[in-house]
């Protein structure tokens, strides 16, 4: 997962023309950054888990409006690579 990102060089040697599942981003401490840097490439990207930063970024009633700000800010984080 992320938090073991220079390992995607590896995977992606064996799985180039795959999609990877990547967890560990956000609560899990995973650099963004080096997932991207070793995992992707120009045929196939990556499908980044990052529930636990959307699913508790509020317990009050303002939860939808919170975890789409997280969604959004890991998607802005992820365009900026």
């Amino acid at each position: 997962g992320a938090t073991r990102a220079a390992e995607f060089e590896n995977i992606r040697r064996l799985a180039p023309d795959n999609f990877l599942l990547v967890p560990g981003v956000g609560a899990q401490g995973g650099n963004l950054a080096d997932v991207c840097k070793f995992g992707l490439n120009k045929e196939c990207g990556l499908l980044i888990n990052s529930s636990r930063a959307i699913i508790y970024a509020s317990s009050g009633e303002d939860f939808a409006e919170k975890a789409r700000e997280e969604a959004i800010k890991l998607q802005q984080e992820i365009l900026q690579l």
